[in-house]
């Protein structure tokens, strides 16, 4: 049987590492220390960029996770945007970067006999490790960045990174560092928010994200739970007169992609946590399918599908590719 461990390494000069005999830390012969924090090796510094995903994931630790909402569309959306068949998932290493609170590490780690690499760039890998403690080893958590991952280059069957890409510095070589990690041969998949015209960036988001990413993120938190009555009532008003266009000036995410099976309490909780998303980060950089489908070609890989994947309830981005060169 194929062995699953693979082994952290310094994410600058990929030396390799070793735990200290008290399990405290990870280090190189050359001085490099990592430490390991509540059994998490942490390879970046806690305060970064992904500060409001670490303050969101913490206050919504459960609400889209598929055992929590009743729902199915995290297993709906993982499946339908990857292509992989559970089974099939085996006997793979497979690395996830970017997991927020878990939602597709649970559907992996359920549905899968297989081990995974998960990494998260903010303190929602704490978040991570409370809903899938219970799949113990098969769970492997490093708190890095993308742009450092903690794992030998060439190292994984298959790699996917959902719902981060927009959210990080640099779109292009975040691709390439999720590539350098794929062996030849494994297939790397990604989703993202799509350019979909001039008329993309026209939407309340972009208009006020310059503003309230820098508000301090419990008041934003505490303006949106405010306001998401009025806005949901409104929202679903328009789109009742057919003028659903309007409901892109209405500072709230759009509810229609959200399972059906929520309760009224769960949709609200779902609308807070989405509008939070929105319009805190401090990067938020949508892209041209035909655009990330390039990025992928220069860095060696052949572009499998890049288009619009839907799923019960909801629609995603997609590009999957097969690394063919080192």
């Amino acid at each position: 049987m194929k062995s699953f461990r693979i082994p952290y390494v310094s994410p600058e000069l990929q030396l390799p590492l070793r735990v200290d005999s008290v399990g405290q830390s990870l280090s190189s012969l050359q001085g490099d220390v990592y430490p390991i924090i509540r059994g998490i090796p942490r390879f970046c510094p806690p305060d970064n960029y992904s500060e409001s995903f670490g303050f969101q994931w913490n206050h919504f630790d459960r609400t889209q996770l598929d055992v929590h909402s009743g729902a199915d569309q995290s297993q709906q959306r993982f499946y339908g945007e990857t292509g992989w068949i559970p089974e099939s998932l085996d006997r793979c290493t497979v690395l996830e970067v970017g997991s927020g609170a878990g939602r597709f590490s649970e559907v992996f780690l359920r549905t899968t006999k297989g081990v995974l690499y998960s990494v998260d760039y903010s303190s929602a890998v704490d978040v991570n490790w409370r809903n899938n403690a219970a799949y113990g080893d098969r769970l492997q958590l490093a708190q890095a960045s993308i742009y450092g991952l903690p794992y030998p280059d060439n190292s994984f069957d298959k790699v996917f990174c959902l719902g981060v890409l927009q959210h990080t510095p640099s779109f292009s070589d975040s691709v390439a560092a999720l590539i350098s990690k794929a062996r030849v041969g494994a297939e790397i998949v990604v989703d993202f928010y799509p350019i979909k015209g001039w008329y993309t960036k026209v939407h309340s988001k972009y208009f006020l994200r310059p503003l309230t990413k820098r508000l301090p993120k419990p008041l934003l938190l505490w303006l949106i739970r405010r306001n998401i009555r009025w806005m949901l009532g409104l929202f679903n008003l328009l789109c009742r007169l057919r003028l659903g266009v309007f409901t892109r000036f209405i500072p709230i995410t759009d509810v229609r992609a959200f399972p059906r099976t929520l309760s009224p309490a769960q949709l609200r909780e779902w609308a807070v946590m989405d509008t939070f998303d929105a319009f805190s980060p401090e990067y938020d950089n949508p892209q041209r399918v035909d655009d990330v489908a390039h990025m992928f070609r220069i860095h060696g890989c052949e572009v499998t599908y890049a288009g619009l994947v839907t799923y019960p309830g909801g629609f995603s981005s997609v590009v999957r590719a097969v690394k063919r060169v080192v």
